[in-house]
C-alpha cells in the first residue's frame, strides 16, 4: 500500500537526509610565493613540510601508475638540475646581480619548455607571450630612431617608376621600418638562438627534444628564442617596466645590432 505524503513533508525529509550525508574533505589552495604558478593543491591532512617545490619534481597526482612507453636511447635527454649553473647563466644574461632579480621558482619556470615532463611542472608559455610584446615594442622604437644611411648619404631623392619625386618629410623617415617583415627580420629565431647560445642558455633550458641526436631538427632554435622572451616577461612582471625595457635594450637588442 502506498502512502501519499504531502509535498512539503517529502521535501523536509529529503533536505534532512542531505544535511546528514558525510561531506568529502576538501582541498585548499595554498600560495607558496607571490607568483601565480606556485599555487598548489594540498589536502588538510598528511601535509609533509619537507615536500620539494613543484619545479623540482612531478606532482604525485599526475604520475601514471604504469609507464605508457619504453625508453629508447635516442629519447633519453638529461637536463640541468644545478641551481649554481642556472644562476651563472642569469648573470651572463642580465648582468651583475642578475641571479637575484627573480625568485628561485620563477627562474626555473622561465627556462622550462612545455615539452619537459609533459608540462606537469609548469612551463613558460605565458611569460614568453608577455615578454614578446615587450621586445616587439622596444624593437619598433629602436627601428624608428635608428638612422637611415640611404637618406643621409643620398643627395638626390629616388624617383618612382613614373619619374616622379615622392613626398619626403623628416617625420616620416623610417616609417617603413615598422612593418611586420622588418621586425621579423631583426627578431628572427635563428638570431635570437645565437644570442641565447652566447649566453650559455642552451645548457640550462629544460625541454624534451624529439630526437636527442638532432637538436636542430627537434626545434632548439624555437625553444631558445621562446626562452629569451620568457625571461624578459618574468623580469618585467617581477621588477617593473623600467627595468624590463632596459634589459631588452642592453641585453637583447644591442647585441643584435639595434
Amino acid at each position: 500500500m502506498t502512502t501519499n505524503l504531502p509535498f512539503r513533508t517529502l521535501k523536509r525529509a529529503t533536505d534532512s537526509a542531505i544535511r546528514k550525508r558525510p561531506q568529502p574533505k576538501r582541498a585548499h589552495l595554498v600560495q607558496s610565493s607571490t607568483f601565480t604558478t606556485s599555487l598548489r593543491l594540498r589536502v588538510e591532512e598528511d601535509v609533509d613540510p619537507a615536500d620539494r617545490p613543484r619545479w623540482q619534481q612531478t606532482p604525485k597526482a599526475m604520475v601514471a601508475p604504469v609507464p605508457t612507453n619504453f625508453k629508447r636511447e635516442h629519447m633519453t635527454f638529461k637536463v640541468n638540475e644545478s641551481q649554481e649553473k642556472l644562476d651563472e647563466v642569469y648573470v651572463r644574461i642580465l648582468g651583475a646581480g642578475g641571479d637575484r632579480l627573480l625568485p628561485e621558482e620563477v627562474k626555473w619556470l622561465a627556462i622550462t619548455h612545455k615539452s619537459f615532463d609533459h608540462g606537469r611542472r609548469g612551463f613558460n608559455d605565458r611569460l614568453a607571450y608577455f615578454g614578446k610584446r615587450v621586445v616587439d615594442l622596444q624593437t619598433s622604437l629602436a627601428l624608428l630612431t635608428a638612422p637611415d644611411p640611404e637618406i643621409q648619404n643620398s643627395s638626390n631623392p629616388q624617383l618612382d617608376e613614373f619619374g616622379r619625386t615622392p613626398f619626403q618629410h623628416h617625420s616620416l623617415n623610417g616609417l617603413d621600418k615598422l612593418t611586420e617583415s622588418a621586425k621579423a627580420k631583426e627578431l628572427d629565431k635563428s638570431r635570437l638562438a645565437q644570442l641565447a647560445e652566447s649566453y650559455g642558455l642552451a645548457k640550462v633550458i629544460r625541454w624534451k627534444p624529439k630526437n636527442t641526436r638532432n637538436l636542430a631538427g627537434s626545434g632548439i632554435d624555437v625553444v631558445l628564442a621562446h626562452t629569451i622572451y620568457a625571461i624578459v616577461g618574468a623580469i618585467t612582471l617581477q621588477n617593473g617596466g623600467e627595468i624590463g625595457n632596459r634589459i631588452v635594450k642592453d641585453r637583447v637588442l644591442n647585441p643584435l645590432g639595434l
